[in-house]
C-alpha cells in the first residue's frame, strides 16, 4: 500500500518565514513512497483567479534548493499572469529527482491526485522535464491540468509561442536601444537552448543574426549548431562574448555582480524565469551599465497565454496575436522606467502588483 502524505502543510517556522517574505497562500509537500514522487506546490496569489504554472522535474542537490525555486517561481508567475492580463493567479510545482529514473505512468498519476485534491485552486502544465505525455498521464487523475497535446483538446507544446514572445520583447529592445527593431546582423548569445531556446534561436537565425549558443547538454548543442549553422562556446565563456544581446533561455537567478560586470552586450532579452540573483541589487547593476533589461516575466508570458487559450477554448492564433503585443508592453516598460526613474523590473513589477492589488477590492483569493 502506498504511504502517501497528502496536502500537508509544513510546520517549520523557518519554512513559514520564507512563505511570509512575499506573501505566499499555500505550499503542498507531496510524498509517496510507492513511485518515489516527492514534490512541492507553491501557490503565491489567487485574487486574479486560480494559481496556474509549470511542474518542473529537476535533480536538486537538497530540499532547500527545491523550496527557493519553487517560491520563486510561483511569485514569478503571478506577476507573469496579472501583466498579461489573464485571469489566472500565479503557482508552480516541483519534483525532486531524477527525471530519466522515475518518470512512469503511475507515477504522474499519483502526483495528479495530489493536484486533484487542491480542488482547482493549482494547475498544472509542462516545465523544464516535462512533457506533453507527462501532461496526459495527470489529466487520467485531473482536469487541472493544461499543455495537453492537440489532439486531446491542447494547445500542444507551448515553447514555440514562448519563444515567439521573447522574440518580440527582443525586437522591442533592440528598437529601444538602436532605434530600429532589425536583429539583422546583431550578434547575440543564447544560454541555454532547451525547447524554448531552440525555436529563439530560429527566429534569430531566420532574420539574419549572428548567434552564439551554449548549453549543459552537449548533444543538444550539436544538433542545434549544425541545424541552424551557429557557433557553440563554452558554457562560462558565454557572459564575456562581445555581442550586442545576452539572451538567457536556463535556469533562474543567474544574473549576479560577477557576470553581469563581465556583459559586454546593451540588451539583456531572454526566456528564463526570474533571471535576477537579487531584483534591487542587480536590476540596479544592470542600469548602471546602461544596458536595456527586458523584464523576463514579461517577455517569456508567450506560454501562459498560450495554455490559458486551453482553458476558455484553445485557438492558436489568437495566442500568438495576444503574445505578439509584448512587443508593445516592453516598450512601454521602457518609457515607464524612464519616466519613473527605476529600473525596468521595478516599472513591470508595479504593473503587476497594481492590476492584483486592484482587483483584490473586488476578491481575496480563489
Amino acid at each position: 500500500m502506498s504511504q502517501a502524505t497528502e496536502n500537508t502543510m509544513v510546520t517549520d517556522p523557518n519554512i513559514f518565514g520564507q512563505l511570509t517574505k512575499f506573501d505566499h497562500e499555500e505550499m503542498v509537500f507531496c510524498n509517496d513512497n510507492a513511485t518515489g514522487l516527492r514534490a512541492i506546490i507553491c501557490i503565491h496569489n489567487t485574487v486574479l483567479g486560480p494559481g496556474l504554472g509549470g511542474t518542473r522535474f529537476y535533480n536538486y542537490a537538497n530540499d532547500q534548493d527545491a523550496i527557493t525555486d519553487v517560491l520563486r517561481l510561483s511569485r514569478g508567475m503571478s506577476f507573469k499572469s496579472s501583466i498579461a492580463g489573464l485571469n489566472l493567479g500565479g503557482a508552480k510545482a516541483v519534483i525532486i529527482g531524477d527525471p530519466n529514473q522515475l518518470k512512469s505512468e503511475a507515477f504522474f498519476r499519483k502526483f495528479g491526485r495530489f493536484i486533484e485534491n487542491l480542488n482547482g485552486k493549482y494547475i498544472t502544465a509542462e516545465d523544464v522535464g516535462t512533457t506533453i505525455k507527462d501532461m496526459e498521464y495527470i489529466k487520467m487523475e485531473t482536469d487541472h491540468v493544461v499543455g495537453l497535446s492537440e489532439n486531446r483538446g491542447g494547445g500542444g507544446d507551448p515553447s514555440p509561442v514562448t519563444a515567439y514572445g521573447v522574440y518580440m520583447g527582443m525586437k522591442a529592445s533592440a528598437k529601444e536601444t538602436w532605434g530600429s527593431e532589425s536583429l539583422s546582423g546583431k550578434r547575440i548569445a543564447v544560454q541555454g537552448i532547451g525547447k524554448v531556446g531552440e525555436h529563439l534561436v530560429a527566429h534569430l537565425v531566420k532574420e539574419g543574426a549572428k548567434v552564439y549558443i551554449t548549453d549543459v547538454n552537449q548533444e543538444s548543442l550539436a544538433r542545434v549548431s549544425k541545424t541552424h549553422n551557429v557557433e557553440v562556446v563554452a558554457k562560462d565563456a558565454i557572459y564575456g562574448l562581445e555581442v550586442d544581446i545576452f539572451a538567457p533561455c536556463a535556469m533562474g537567478a543567474i544574473l549576479n555582480t560577477e557576470n553581469i560586470n563581465q556583459l559586454k552586450g546593451s540588451i539583456i532579452c531572454g526566456a528564463a524565469n526570474n533571471q535576477l540573483a537579487d531584483e534591487v541589487i542587480h536590476g540596479n547593476l544592470i542600469t548602471s551599465k546602461k544596458i536595456n533589461y527586458a523584464p523576463d516575466f514579461l517577455v517569456n508570458s508567450g506560454g501562459i497565454i498560450n495554455v490559458y487559450s486551453e482553458l476558455i477554448g484553445y485557438n492558436r492564433e489568437i495566442a500568438y496575436a495576444q503574445t505578439e503585443n509584448i512587443y508593445n508592453q516592453t516598450l512601454e516598460i521602457y518609457k515607464k522606467a524612464r519616466e519613473d526613474k527605476s529600473t525596468t523590473h521595478q516599472a513591470a513589477l508595479n504593473i503587476a502588483e497594481k492590476r492584483i492589488h486592484d482587483y483584490a477590492k473586488v476578491k481575496s483569493t480563489y
